[in-house]
């Protein structure tokens, strides 16, 4: 059966248990969603249930994804993702809300982290930096050597170095869903997720149980 969903995260809060225990929780407004296309793997080489998310006005789309989603005379809207899944026992036109989720069950979140821009060496990957004496003046925040002499004669490829931080896709796995409102369509899952308030998000089941 399939299970996923996009989502908008709204921010954190906080929940108690029976035993009155705070746990941290993110709240993310899921759902509903629209089923756009069924891929086949005798048609696209593999099996996946493209969803749409958020309905907009035309303008905001483009000519092709009017006529991607007018053909199956479904809504305009505004984000389309894929979601693999062998047997998705669902058809194009359908609407898919939280009730595909379970309290208690765990579920992987996909966003985009939020971009920092260009950072130095010891912010984007946390390096200690050189020392605050013996004559070292400007090199407290330095990465310090970044490749050898002779052999090989170049810095290899993926040496940690400044550039651009953040602003990449991250998977958060094995979040455990704390509680669900069906009648406003929210989730709450535990702990954080990655994304600005107002990101999308991607929620699917667990794939490491």
């Amino acid at each position: 059966m399939f299970k996923g969903l996009l989502g908008k995260k709204l921010g954190m809060t906080q929940v108690f248990d029976e035993d009155g225990v705070a746990i941290p929780v993110t709240i993310i407004e899921a759902g509903p969603c629209f089923v756009t296309q069924i891929r086949t793997l005798n048609k696209e080489g593999y099996s996946a249930v493209q969803l749409g998310y958020i309905e907009v006005a035309e303008k905001k789309l483009s000519k092709g994804q009017l006529g991607h989603l007018n053909h199956k005379k479904l809504p305009p809207l505004r984000y389309l993702r894929e979601f693999r899944s062998k047997n998705p026992e669902v058809k194009v036109g359908d609407k898919v809300d939280v009730s595909l989720f379970e309290t208690g069950k765990r579920v992987d979140v996909i966003g985009m982290s939020k971009g920092k821009g260009f950072a130095g060496t010891v912010k984007r990957y946390h390096f200690k930096g050189g020392p605050k004496t013996h004559g070292q003046s400007d090199r407290h925040r330095a990465p310090g050597s970044v490749g050898a002499t002779t052999t090989p004669g170049r810095v290899f490829k993926g040496k940690k170095m400044a550039g651009h931080m953040g602003n990449e896709r991250v998977s958060s796995q094995n979040i455990k869903v704390v509680m669900i409102n069906a009648e406003k369509n929210l989730i709450a899952v535990n702990g954080s997720i990655p994304g600005p308030k107002g990101g999308l998000v991607m929620i699917k089941e667990a794939r490491k149980l």
